[in-house]
């Protein structure tokens, strides 16, 4: 691990501070019941409270969770778990829709996400860079319908199988059986953009006399925001181009961004119902499940109308032998946008209990579950070249990708609690899985994906195999056979236009034909069995293993240790170590993708292709094998004085063949046969190719620390701090396919995020009214360009944002909150090193849109 900065040993010393000199001052202090609260993920069927745990928890309750200002549930939590990231994407099929999640900066498939301690299902969305990330998606349960999140920091795959190498997150569902919340919210960016109304309601029903059902609903809509400046590249200037041509700067506004950069336009509405029923007192039928649908539209990059611009700016020839090109049609260039619609249920349900076993406590939960994602991609203000121009000026929209992914399991959770004369009782937890997980991808259509007439050379045979010119074809339009290359082989300078292609399909995503469609399986079986007790009333132990195998890999046998022992009242020692796995996912496995991608200012056309495409064999690409990691934790609690705790605990997370895509791999002449032989669509046009593989072995290390304090004043007032902070370190130990990954991805890998983040919250209660102050800060990092042949870097330095707000309760019924986040309107250092198309920030886990304020108002009946 490297040594941290000076600027972290000082924050985290000054947090220590903080948090001993408020517990030094305190005189009568009574420790939050938050702080007691008991957790059920990390250790099955043993209770343990957040400070007796043997692995680390972070618990957020609904009232903290009400505390920010954020219509997304990601934003919620990355807001309050420092350790908790999520990015803010705003021109990609994922990052946009579906926003990417990850605990102590891993990627998001490796964090376990659970509903009431279920596996939620994966999303239909599949990164197509970077990660290939196909991750759950927690923005569709609604902020109001939780009652509280375990987030737990600790690999755990061996006890919930595939996807927990960094840690879990659950969601436990609000269970009342009387009462109605309602909340009503709205704000803006201070740049006057990016309105919010968010509107919720939770209903607690009794379910006859031995049951409850609660309906939670939540509708938010949120308005676009812009964060550019005019549009420029490394192949066109906006403003220089309409200083040149008086007939574009007359034709096009200027005055505003061409091409916005932040968030989309988007509308969601999500529910979820959670209900149970007791048949007697030891047993009982639950259910519970979720609704959701959302939609978000957004700005592709600008087409300019010039510079060799792919589609508007290359000649070709039409059947009168003229030659052609778009910009006569698009004078000004075009905008298109693209949106996601999607759409994502799910329901669970079973039957619990409990009962007397051989002398011990025996429980029982059966269960079965199905969840289903659909994310639709459509595309507006559009064309597809190939057809021509008169399609050009009809066929504008298009309705491009259609994913789903879906994934049914059934469920055996079964323990066992006997005296065998230590400590506590010993418990054991044993049960079984069985999941299918399916990936569907549908034909679009066929507007979107079609090569039409000019993603042909010479589509109307105006010469012969030998370059010279048919007596058929136009003789008078200047066409010379004999120019058939790009270079000056051929001895002209150039080529002719009839030998030029138009880029087939949809102009940013191409659709789906139906050779690439069909619906892809994977099933599993599982069984695992953990063992937990207190030795003594010091020493507590918990060992869990876990068997797994896949249609698809074979396989899998994990194992963890964990253990805590008090080394004096108030103050305990912990550590775990354990092996863990990730599974790559259906929709990684056969996801393939054609679109329009900028690289370094310039438009090309990208395909990213699975590793059994004829393509990504000729590249040699190897199939891919599940991902391997070992986890390492060691760290202690304390409670020194009442109403304070302390928690420090570091880990190193080594995972071998990561998946990872490779750096875009230039088309060659052999490269462009393969795809054309394949048959991709628009193959004669895509200027690079890349596709997933287990690309490197890596190592992440480092430490969260976490300090609170409570302290009840009297006369009606109460103050809480709570300080906490994460610091990782990312290294690549051993690349496998060195020659498809680039010096420029390996380094952004390493030191592309933060290298630390904090998280500081006080609030203070005077009779009805609150205030709340919080701090986020975030560590520097450095980014590299992929930029021959300097690679410049740029580092960005440490900033903080503030949060503030202020809640007056009316009554017992009504309360009024009014705050913003990011109260100084701090952004981050802008972008230096790639700022094409307009962009100043980079996508990240740092806030870039600005300070936003905003006015709540909360009823409970």
């Amino acid at each position: 691990m490297n040594r941290p900065t000076r600027s972290f040993y000082l924050c985290a010393a000054s947090l220590l501070a903080l948090v001993s000199a408020g517990a030094a001052q305190a005189q009568t202090a009574a420790a939050d019941s938050d702080l007691e609260a008991v957790v059920v993920t990390g250790v099955r069927n043993a209770s343990r409270t957040i400070q007796t745990s043997p692995v680390p928890i972070d618990v957020v309750p609904a009232t903290e969770l009400k505390s920010v200002a954020a219509s997304d549930t990601l934003d919620v939590l990355k807001t309050i778990v420092p350790s908790y990231s999520v990015s803010r994407n705003v021109n990609s099929n994922t990052g946009t829709f579906i926003r990417p999640v990850s605990i102590r900066g891993l990627p998001e498939d490796k964090t376990l996400l659970l509903v009431n301690s279920k596996r939620r299902h994966k999303s239909a969305s599949v990164a197509t860079a970077g990660t290939g990330a196909q991750g759950a998606d927690a923005a569709v349960i609604p902020t109001i319908a939780i009652k509280s999140v375990e987030v737990l920091r600790d690999g755990a795959a061996a006890q919930y199988g595939s996807d927990a190498i960094a840690g879990v997150v659950n969601f436990i569902l609000k269970d009342n059986a009387s009462g109605l919340e309602m909340s009503a919210q709205t704000g803006q960016y201070y740049k006057k953009d990016g309105g919010q109304l968010v509107l919720a309601a939770d209903l607690g029903l009794p379910l006859f006399d031995r049951g409850f059902v609660n309906l939670s609903a939540q509708f938010n809509s949120d308005d676009r925001t812009s964060r550019a400046r005019q549009f420029t590249s490394a192949a066109f200037d906006a403003l220089t181009y309409a200083a040149q041509n008086p007939a574009y700067a007359a034709g096009i506004d200027l005055s505003h961004p061409i091409q916005r950069q932040g968030q989309p336009d988007s509308e969601a509405f999500r529910t979820f119902l959670n209900a149970g029923y007791d048949l007697n007192d030891k047993m009982s039928l639950y259910a519970f499940g979720n609704y959701s649908k959302s939609n978000a539209v957004t700005d592709a990059n600008y087409r300019y109308p010039a510079n060799n611009q792919p589609v508007l700016d290359v000649p070709f020839r039409l059947q009168n032998g003229s030659s052609f090109r778009y910009n006569q049609l698009f004078p000004v260039g075009y905008r298109p946008q693209f949106g996601g619609f999607v759409t994502d249920y799910s329901f669970a349900g079973g039957l619990k209990g409990e009962a007397g076993f051989g002398g011990g406590d025996f429980t029982y939960d059966l269960s079965g579950r199905y969840g289903n994602s659909r994310i639709v991609y459509k595309v507006y203000n559009s064309m597809n070249a190939s057809n021509g121009p008169d399609q050009a000026l009809t066929k504008r929209n298009f309705t491009s990708l259609d994913f789903r992914s879906d994934e049914y399991s059934l469920n055996g959770d079964f323990s066992w609690s006997t005296d065998i004369g230590l400590h506590t009782p010993l418990v054991a937890s044993f049960g079984g899985e069985y999941r299918d997980e399916g990936y569907t991808i549908i034909s679009t259509e066929k507007a979107s994906y079609e090569a039409g007439t000019f993603a042909n050379a010479d589509p109307f045979d105006f010469c012969t195999d030998q370059h010279t010119l048919r007596a058929t074809a136009p003789q008078t339009q200047g066409i010379n056979c004999a120019n058939y290359l790009t270079t000056t082989a051929d001895g002209f300078a150039g080529i002719d236009p009839a030998y030029n292609v138009m880029p087939a399909g949809a102009n940013v995503f191409n659709g789906i034909p139906p050779e690439l469609a069909g619906e892809f399986r994977a099933k599993s079986e599982s069984g695992y069995l953990e063992l937990s007790t207190d030795v003594t009333d010091k020493w507590f132990v918990d060992f869990a293993g876990r068997y797994e195998h896949f249609s698809t890999f074979g396989s899998t046998t994990n194992g963890k240790f964990a253990t805590r022992y008090e080394l004096f009242p108030g103050f305990g020692i912990r550590a775990s170590v354990g092996s863990g796995f990730h599974a790559p996912t259906p929709g990684l496995l056969n996801t393939s993708s054609v679109s329009i991608s900028s690289v370094e200012g310039v438009s090309l056309l990208a395909g990213v292709f699975p590793t059994n495409n004829p393509v990504s064999v000729f590249l040699g690409a190897k199939p891919l094998r599940p991902e391997k990691s070992v986890n390492y934790s060691l760290g202690f609690t304390a409670s020194p004085l009442p109403g304070m705790t302390l928690a420090i605990d570091g880990y190193s997370i080594a995972i071998s063949d990561q998946l990872y895509s490779t750096s875009n791999i230039p088309v060659t002449p052999a490269i462009r046969t393969q795809l054309v032989a394949a048959g991709v669509v628009a193959g004669n046009t895509i200027s690079n190719v890349r596709f997933f593989q287990n690309a490197f072995n890596s190592l992440t290390q480092g430490f969260d620390v976490i300090g609170t304090y409570r302290r009840n004043w009297g006369n009606g007032q109460s103050s809480s701090l709570v300080a906490s902070f994460n610091l990782n370190t990312y290294r690549i130990q051993k690349l496998k396919i060195a020659n498809l990954f680039n010096a420029t991805s390996i380094f952004n890998f390493e030191h592309g995020n933060p290298r630390w983040r904090g998280v500081f919250t006080a609030t203070h209660d005077i009779g009805k009214f609150q205030g709340l102050i919080r701090a986020n800060v975030y560590g520097p990092y450095t980014l590299q360009a992929d930029q021959a042949p300097l690679f410049p870097r740029q580092r960005r330095g440490t900033m903080a944002q503030w949060d503030a707000e202020v809640k007056y309760r009316l009554d017992s019924h009504y309360t009024f909150t009014i705050g913003a986040r990011n109260v100084f309107n701090k952004y981050p250092d802008p972008n230096i090193l790639n700022a094409s198309n307009g962009a100043i920030y980079s996508d990240g886990v740092i806030d870039w849109q600005g300070g936003f304020y905003f006015a709540r108002v909360d009823a409970s009946f």
